[in-house]
């Protein structure tokens, strides 16, 4: 019995691998837009499909950014300067956008753009910190794909909506996992409407890795920031020596994340040029051997393997 069901279930990669295979023709006519490309993984996938001969439509946030990007790849790929959080900033980028696709349409929007912020607990964080990830991780997805749908539509094309394996298990970072599960719950929705137009939409759900936004100074100076700013109640609640100990698991976290941006950018690039992409793409070791796995026990287990090495709070009940 084992043995048969080892042949299915061998059988069942086997033919898998045979369809993921199978690539997208003509892909040297067929523009990608790609948002957050001054550094990470944007700017990764931006040379890597323009090594491979894809049109690619990159936004920076900076003309700085831009202008490094150029310096790196072929005349080929055109830059643009894009801020999600701005309606007007939008609307410009989709004109620029229609004015070079055509008639074709836009095969791939990759929504790439996000921002972390502080690692904090969520009753650390003032609302103003709330807005302004929202605005970036979910509401500028969901603004740049709403107006760039028509052109996708048009060719038929692929959406990629860059989100996090924390969209999938949420354990840290509570504003960050709000809006990354907003995301994932917007590209589940938007891939069941669009099914009948031929778009396919997939996720790309990247583990813990090293890129601008997990620069490890940086955070942990925003960690510090943030809890200096915390109201002396709260502070009293927790305790410096909470604070102390989460603040070194972070430290050693950042550490340890991941320097191979191939492993997410391989994933985006599968998700645009084959014939068959896969509604989620799990990046990296830590999201498909522990977090993936993870999120399918049972919720008290998994928040006991989560927070077991917690630090206490000072004022416990």
């Amino acid at each position: 019995m084992w043995l048969y069901l080892a042949a299915l279930v061998g059988l069942y990669y086997l033919l898998r691998w045979y369809r993921e295979r199978q690539v997208v023709s003509n892909l040297r006519d067929k523009y990608v837009f790609i948002t957050g490309c001054d550094s990470g993984f944007g700017n990764q996938l931006a040379r890597q499909l323009d090594l491979r001969g894809l049109r690619v439509l990159a936004t920076c946030l900076t003309e700085k950014g831009a202008e490094q990007l150029r310096d790196r790849t072929s005349d080929r790929l055109e830059t643009v300067i894009l801020d999600v959080t701005k309606t007007e900033s939008i609307a410009a980028a989709t004109q620029w956008v229609k004015e070079r696709v055509g008639d074709r349409g836009l095969w791939g929007l990759v929504n790439n753009a996000g921002v972390v912020h502080s690692p904090a607990y969520s009753e650390w964080l003032n609302m103003e910190t709330y807005v302004n990830v929202l605005k970036v991780n979910l509401l500028g997805v969901i603004e740049v794909t709403l107006s760039m749908l028509p052109l996708v539509r048009k060719a038929q094309g692929r959406i990629v909506n860059v989100s996090s394996i924390l969209g999938r298990i949420a354990f840290f970072g509570g504003v960050y996992c709000s809006s990354k599960y907003g995301v994932e719950a917007f590209s589940d929705v938007l891939r069941r409407e669009l099914q009948h137009f031929g778009v396919k939409i997939s996720m790309v759900e990247p583990g813990f890795f090293s890129t601008g936004m997990t620069n490890v100074q940086e955070s942990l100076e925003k960690l510090k920031q943030t809890w200096e700013e915390v109201p002396t109640h709260i502070k009293e609640s927790y305790g410096q020596k909470l604070f102390d100990a989460y603040y070194n698991q972070i430290k050693q976290g950042l550490l340890g994340a991941s320097t191979n941006l191939n492993l997410v950018t391989d994933c985006m690039e599968h998700a645009l040029t084959s014939v068959h992409p896969r509604t989620r793409y799990s990046s990296g070791w830590d999201a498909q051997f522990f977090f993936i796995p993870l999120s399918y026990l049972p919720t008290s287990l998994a928040d006991y393997i989560l927070t077991r090495s917690w630090p206490k709070p000072a004022q416990v009940v």
